[in-house]
């Protein structure tokens, strides 16, 4: 996504002031946010709350907004109610719309509006990315495991491709029993290229993630031990 919708307004009964921002600019959401209390009749230190659906973005924004005051809160997109009218009439004005709404009713107290994330530490994420990667790999694996027995059924042929054997043998041959094609089998072989390299990552991967349960010492990993 190139922009962001900032949606800003007092309440319930003010108009929502609504303003695309290229998405990443930081700046020029603390100018509308200026601009806003100025159009508002607020003073400048007037408390500023905001909220935006997980994604893409994470949680640096989250960070950022909160280093500069606003009471940001991240919540689940999958908590978000959705009217069934809307249901297939989904833009970005009825986001921006529903999003301000919701908002409102946290504030006001009301508790069961949707699920809020909990924002992580920097630290915390960061333990993070060596399980992702290895989920990744992993699922990477599987897809080009998937695509080699593909391409063989194409050809009448039915094996069991295992990630961690030998390439395929080069006496493969198609249902008439006729040689593979040029460019078929030489398709092949780069893709179980992939499959060794991923079968590589995944055991490197692996190793380092048990080397670091074994040497880490933070909290909590009484439990990720058992």
């Amino acid at each position: 996504m190139n922009t962001w919708k900032l949606g800003l307004t007092t309440g319930a009964a003010q108009r929502p002031r609504e303003r695309p921002v290229p998405a990443g600019d930081c700046q020029t959401v603390l100018e509308e946010i200026r601009r806003a209390k100025s159009r508002f009749g607020l003073p400048a230190e007037a408390r500023v709350v905001s909220c935006y659906a997980a994604g893409r973005d994470g949680f640096w924004l989250h960070r950022f907004l909160f280093s500069q005051g606003v009471e940001n809160i991240v919540v689940d997109s999958a908590s978000l109610e959705v009217n069934r009218r809307y249901r297939r009439a989904k833009t970005d004005r009825l986001d921006v719309h529903k999003l301000l709404t919701m908002r409102l009713r946290h504030v006001a107290g009301e508790k069961q509006v949707w699920s809020v994330v909990r924002v992580p530490s920097v630290v915390d994420e960061d333990r993070r990315q060596l399980h992702r990667e290895l989920l990744t790999t992993k699922r990477d694996w599987t897809r080009v495991i998937n695509r080699i027995k593909g391409l063989l059924a194409g050809s009448g042929i039915r094996m069991t491709v295992q990630g961690d054997g030998e390439t395929p043998r080069e006496e493969v041959r198609q249902w008439d029993t006729s040689p593979l094609p040029a460019a078929l089998h030489a398709r092949l072989k780069r893709e179980w290229q992939q499959v060794e390299h991923r079968t590589e990552q995944g055991g490197g991967l692996e190793a380092e993630r048990r080397a670091g349960l074994r040497a880490s010492e933070a909290r909590g990993m009484e439990k990720v031990h058992q």
